[in-house]
Parts: C-alpha cells; structure tokens; sequence
C-alpha cells in the first residue's frame, strides 16, 4: 500500500510514495561516491563472491539472499571470501540476480539534500520476489523510495538500459519507447524530468544482435564528457549500428560542459569456438563485453573473458582512470545469460555527498599565461574551502593554491603559473564543507590526476609527434564503403589541416577539407559515388607531418 509522501527527515523509515518530492532533482552518476553496493545471491556464485570480496574493501556492501546465514557459510568456506563489518546478508528471496534491472535509482534533492531512491515499474511482472528488493534495502539504509508504477506516471524501465552524467542528461535505447508504447516520448521524457531531474535524455536505437537492448552491454560514461564505447572488426555484428549511434550523439549532443564528447573505444572480444575460432553474436557467440563493469568508489570491477583482449581492456580502462584500482573478474560462466558485473550490481549514493565537477584542462601552447582551473562546488551545509593541488614532478610533491568562490552558482576558481614548452602539468582539486566534509577529485586522488602538457610551437618533438599519432584514432567507417562514408579527425588541440582523397598512385583525386579544427574530434564526409571501386588513400596533413588512412571503394 502507497503511503502519501512525507518530507524528508534526517531520520526516516523509509517511506514510500509515487509522488516525487519537491525541489530540484539530481540523478548521481555512476563515478560518484557510494554508500552500498547491492547484490543478490541467487546464481552466478563464483562471480558474486569476487565482486564482494572487493566490494567490501571501498564501501558497505547488501547482499539479499534466501537464507543469510547459509549465504555467510558459502561466501566464507566455498569460496574463501573473508566477510568483513561492511558486508550486511539480509534474508530476501529474490527471482533472479539481475538487480541492475530491478533495483532502484539514487537521487537527491537541490543536488547535493536529501538522497532517495527511484523505483520504475520492472519490466518483468512475474518476478514479484525481485520487485521488492529495492524495498527492502531502501529500509535497511533508512532511505524513502519513490515509485513510477502507478498512472499516470508509470513507466516500465530497467537499469542496464540507462546511464546519468550526474547533471540532467542520460542515455537509453528505444527499449524504454518500445516497452511504453501507451505513452508519447515526450511524456516519457516529462515523467523522467520530474522524478529524476533528467532534463535530456537520449535515446538510441536498438542493437539487433543484442537481445536484451541493454546500452550497458556496448558503452559507459567515464566522466561527464567521456563516452567509452565498444568496437566490433568492420562491419561484424553490432559494429555497424554502434557506430551509426555514436555519430547520432556527436552530431546532436554535446557534453554538460557544452563540449563535444570524447570516445574512448574498447574492443568487444569475440567468442570461441571448440576449434579456437573466434565468433560474434551475430554467429551465436556470447555478447561479451568489457563496458559492462562498475564504479564502487576508487575501484572498477571488469568482467574478463579469458581471452586475449584482456590485458588490453584493463590497460585502457586504467589508461583513462587514473588511480583507479581496476579489479578483472571472470565472467565466463555468466556472459552466456546476456549479462556481467554492471548487470547483477546496483550502487546506493551516499547520503551526504561533496559534489566536484570540472572540465580537465586540454594540452596547450600558451607559455605566457596561468591555466585557469575552475570548478563546480557543492554542499548541503556550504563549502568552507576549496583548494587546487598541482605539479611538475610527482615525486617531489604538490603545491597547494587556495581556490575563491566566484560569487555565483557554486563556482570556484584557481590558477596554475604558465609553464615551459615541453612540461607536463597534473592537479586535482579538494574541496571541505563547511561541516567538515573533504572530497577530492578525481576521486583517487593524488594517485590519480589530471593532467595536461605544455607544447613546443617550435620543432616537432615526441610529444608533438604524440599529436600526429592521435590523429585517426578514430578511423573512417565504413571501411569498405559503398555509401557515406565518415571520416573523424582527433587532436588534442587547435590544429590547421588538409584532409584530401588521393589514389593509390598518389594524386589527389578530391579534397575533402582545407582549414581550422578545434580541439577533439571533428567530423568529415566524404560521398563516394563519383569514385570507381579501388583501394584510395585517404591524407591528412598537418604541420606536424602527414597521416594516411587506406579506404576501399566497392
């Protein structure tokens, strides 16, 4: 039975309601700092059991099962997992260990107030023991629950179909449109508003080799700006539809910072056959995955396959978050049921969150000028002080510089003396509330940092060459190609460029593109259909040098 909404007490027994509260509303991002992470031991053990052998060691970790104590004697002498004061086994039946899907959503009040958790309507009405869960951990951390299951504000959703940046924007596949088809987008879209705070959501179409239609089986959002997204070999499987969403979202969407948005790429690895062979799902391989991991704190869990894309996924999942602890877990057994660690683990934000959000300073020339650092503070009781933390040289230390509050919007500001061409600049910023809160961010710092280097307009050196390299990290697709074919263009900065189609001899046959790019990734087309089919070549020149990318024509 709904119970009518009450206010939000310091103390509370978790009261439950279908009306949102008042106020504005914040849905947190995955990166941010959690209290729990929750589980169910149902099946999969030997994953569960890794995941709560770390888990445990970054926050309090709720673990639902049939029986607690028989669930204690498992984790403890079949799988050696010593259970220490933040493991909590609550007896709960349960359906199935998919708590992504039916577990409940953290949001807060005025951004940085009261947390409470966001229940949608499970998209599997038979499984009535895993609609309750999120009930049941909603009491045991004294939280209120708000429900979306009654209309006219029902909406039938599940989390491994959703990702927040933590400021108004997330992302979904059309599953949310098709499993509420008794509502229009834009009341989807109202609804979302009104009980997440999700001013923009965006959605995208559906993976036809994935059946669940989960986004987090082939992406992840790092940061607020940061996209990492899964890459099949030219035109297998999901590759082609994957990459025909992400030039949907590059073309329509920038980043909360109004920036475009940076795409890291993590392969997605085939599956085995008997003999060896590598399959695909798109030939009833498994949908193995290396986005479906989670955040808990200073630590990522990894599903791993066994294969040998492992030891690349790790390193680029270290590579972008620095300081982080990247934990691999086997997933072998559980990847066959279309799911891995993002899929069977839901986080609970913290109750009193110190909220940190900045844009990373981009490498630069400008040897003259301080670097401006400036960031979003915020707490429920005020901040006292903010403090900026740079250096040069890792092992000597940092220096400190005071931060000021700009006079608006919870905005701070701090600068970094300009530096020498060819130095390399790591900071990270500290923020105390005025009840004596400390954060810092990133959130693993000062193991991990920003940084960010001062070039050389001179000479070419290794680390204007390191510029070159970048370029076409991203490569054009399709490749071959019969139709439009795209072609991104990366630099870390500001660059000049010619960007010409030439043929195998080397005579330009078209260009493309002659000027400026700004910074990231800019977006090239080029129309084939005047070209015979053959091998091209296509060129891009800056002055640092020359880079060339081979493009079949069919």
């Amino acid at each position: 039975m709904l119970i009518v909404f009450k206010p939000f007490q310091t103390s509370c027994q978790s009261v439950i309601s279908d009306v949102p509260p008042a106020g504005t509303l914040r849905t947190a991002a995955e990166w941010e700092e959690i209290q729990a992470l929750v589980v169910t031991w149902q099946s999969y053990k030997p994953t569960l059991a890794e995941i709560i052998r770390y888990a445990q060691e970054e926050c309090k970790v709720i673990v639902h099962a049939p029986n607690a104590a028989t669930a204690a004697n498992e984790l403890t002498n079949t799988y050696n997992v010593v259970l220490g004061p933040n493991v909590q086994i609550v007896t709960q039946p349960s359906n199935s260990l998919w708590i992504r899907d039916y577990g409940a959503n953290s949001v807060y009040i005025n951004d940085v107030d009261s947390l409470f958790l966001l229940d949608w309507k499970y998209n599997r009405p038979t499984r009535l023991q895993d609609d309750s869960i999120p009930r049941r951990y909603a009491r045991e951390l004294d939280l209120n629950l708000v429900q979306t299951t009654i209309e006219p504000n029902r909406v039938v959703h599940t989390g491994g179909n959703f990702m927040s940046d933590g400021f108004g924007t997330a992302f979904s596949s059309n599953l949310i449109l098709d499993e509420n088809t008794s509502k229009t987008e834009a009341q989807i879209d109202q609804i979302m508003s009104d009980y997440m705070g999700i001013d923009r959501y965006i959605k995208m179409e559906v993976l036809p080799y994935d059946g669940i239609h989960h986004i987090d089986m082939h992406m992840k959002l790092l940061d607020e700006e940061t996209l990492l997204w899964s890459q099949y070999p030219s035109g297998i499987a999901d590759g082609p539809q994957i990459e025909a969403n992400l030039l949907y979202v590059l073309d329509n969407f920038n980043s909360v910072f109004g920036t475009p948005y940076k795409i890291k790429r993590i392969v997605a690895p085939p599956d085995y056959s008997g003999n060896g062979t590598a399959i695909y799902p798109n030939n009833n391989g498994d949908y193995r995955t290396y986005s479906n991991s989670v955040f808990v704190n200073g630590t990522v869990l990894l599903p791993i396959y066994g294969g040998p894309f492992d030891t690349t996924a790790v390193r680029i999942y270290e590579e972008n978050l620095p300081g982080y602890r990247v934990v691999p877990i086997d997933c072998q057994s559980i990847i066959g049921a279309s799911g891995a660690i993002h899929c069977i683990t839901h986080s609970v934000g913290v109750n009193d969150p110190l909220l940190i959000s900045h844009q990373p300073l981009n490498d630069t020339y400008d040897t003259q000028n301080a670097y401006a650092v400036n960031a979003l503070i915020k707490h429920r009781s005020g901040v006292q002080s903010a403090t900026l933390y740079y250096t040069t040289d890792t092992l000597a230390g940092f220096t400190s510089v005071s931060m000021s509050e700009t006079g608006t919007n919870d905005n701070w500001t701090a600068a970094i003396p300009a530096q020498e061409a060819g130095t390399k600049v790591y900071y990270y910023i500290q923020g105390i509330s005025e009840t004596g809160k400390i954060q810092v961010r990133p959130i693993t710092a000062p193991e991990g940092r920003w940084d960010f280097m001062v070039l050389d307009t001179g000479t070419v050196t290794s680390v204007q060459k390191d510029i070159l390299d970048k370029i076409f990290s991203v490569t054009a697709f399709p490749n071959p190609t019969a139709g439009l074919t795209c072609i991104p263009v990366f630099t870390p900065d500001g660059l000049s460029i010619k960007l010409d189609v030439l043929d195998v001899t080397g005579r330009m046959v078209k260009q493309i593109y002659a000027g400026d790019i700004a910074s990231g990734e800019a977006r090239f087309y080029l129309q084939p259909g005047d070209l015979q089919s053959g091998i091209y070549l296509i060129r891009v020149q800056t002055r640092f040098g020359d880079r060339i990318q081979k493009l079949i024509v069919n």
